[in-house]
């Protein structure tokens, strides 16, 4: 027993070692292909990346292991991760005895976990950890020139990060319709560092937005164990709505009580929104609800209508298609697709015809107030104005010679 955990621990600790002096995204060699480097003790360390149409079982062929281990190491791994399942561009490393026998396995699962599986006297034990990443807070402020991710530094993970900052001001924003040349934005938010180098952002802690002279402000706090984003004055900067159900081009045809009709050529009233959008365009919910009615529904071509809480009901038109699953009596949540853009029914071309209707009448989605989300509960207002200030300060002191001066390779120069 106690031979078998001093060769598990040496195992473990060679493994350690290997895998900090490459780093998680490292082959060792630049070019994918598994490296080796023998140990004094005479162990032996394999490690690389799995390369396409690449399982397991090949790579434990390209070294000579025995094909049995990686069974027993499979089996070992069953409850915590299949083995089978390993993606592309993932790392790997494997410990190796003088006789080719494995002391342990470590795979990259995401960006975020590993698998360890070490060798123990009754045969191979798994699990599943989190990378434990330095985290480092950054400032970057930028303007609008053309759209939202080419105004972020150009880092291989810039685009992640823009879609963060549109997903916290999806409720206020249209990032489709509503930018302007020269909005402006500064954010503070974690980077993820490891062995001496950045690998991805992670969290924004705190975002301030300013569209068309308008400034929005988010910042990142916890209640009750679930972290959401709130204004400055502690009220959810989400909405029981989204801003619109899908990307499109521009309105074709907006809310009135009175509209020639393209086809009919008579007016009559239009009470929704004309939103002109390619065929096959998603089509998302615009908030938590059930599904009312989904099917054909005369002019209106396929039709898909919602219920949500607080009397609201939307309704989206002459569809393309119905996504799977969605049926009367159906819940769908906030940004799932629930359909694809088409030109069914009584219409002149590929669009969504959308509309809201309160209480029983129908509103004009644009500039209907929509509700919004929860708010921080009052026994932790004192602590949020608090962390509110803090980021508020940090946000003001962002500016772009802040970077222009910093050390290359440096959090801020970066």
């Amino acid at each position: 027993m106690k031979k078998a955990g001093v060769v598990a621990a040496v195992a473990l600790a060679a493994f350690l070692g290997l895998w900090l002096s490459r780093g998680p995204g490292s082959d060792g060699n630049g070019s994918g292909a598994p490296a080796g480097t023998a140990n004094a003790d005479g162990t032996r360390e394999i490690s690389g990346t799995v390369q396409p149409r690449e399982t397991m079982s090949h790579i434990f062929r390209k070294y000579g292991i025995e094909i049995g281990q990686l069974f027993r190491i499979r089996e070992a791994a069953a409850g915590v991760h299949r083995l089978r399942d390993i993606d592309r561009g993932r790392p790997y490393a494997i410990t190796l005895d003088s006789d080719n026998n494995v002391l342990s396995l470590r795979y990259h699962i995401d960006e975020d976990r590993f698998l360890s599986v070490t060798r123990a006297e009754e045969g191979f034990r798994a699990g599943v950890f989190p990378i434990e990443y330095e985290k480092r807070t950054r400032g970057i402020e930028g303007a609008i020139t053309t759209n939202l991710i080419a105004s972020f530094p150009p880092d291989g993970d810039s685009v992640a990060l823009a879609l963060q900052l549109s997903d916290i001001f999806a409720w206020d924003i249209d990032f489709t319709t509503d930018l302007r040349k020269e909005d402006s934005y500064r954010v503070a938010v974690e980077e993820m560092w490891l062995d001496g180098k950045f690998r991805r952002y992670g969290e924004v802690v705190a975002a301030e937005f300013t569209n068309k002279g308008e400034t929005f402000r988010a910042y990142r706090f916890e209640v009750g164990g679930k972290a959401d984003y709130f204004d400055d004055e502690g009220m959810s900067v989400r909405r029981a709505f989204l801003k619109a159900p899908l990307s499109y081009r521009r309105i074709s045809s907006g809310f009135t009580r009175s509209r020639r009709h393209p086809i009919l050529k008579i007016a009559r009233p239009h009470l929704g929104v004309d939103y002109a959008a390619p065929r096959g365009t998603p089509v998302s919910a615009l908030g938590d609800g059930t599904v009312h009615y989904a099917g054909f529904k005369g002019s209106n071509g396929k039709l898909i209508i919602l219920r949500h809480p607080n009397g609201y009901t939307t309704y989206y038109g002459h569809l393309s298609r119905i996504a799977p699953g969605i049926r009367r009596g159906a819940s769908v949540r906030q940004g799932d697709v629930i359909g694809r853009v088409g030109a069914t029914g009584m219409s002149t071309g590929p669009h969504l015809d959308f509309r809201i209707r309160r209480d029983g009448k129908f509103v004009n989605p644009l500039t209907v107030n929509l509700p919004r989300g929860g708010s921080v509960p009052p026994d932790r207002m004192a602590d949020f104005r608090g962390r509110r200030d803090e980021l508020r300060q940090m946000l003001a002191s962002i500016s772009p010679a802040r970077y222009a001066d910093a050390e290359p390779g440096s959090a801020q120069a970066r």
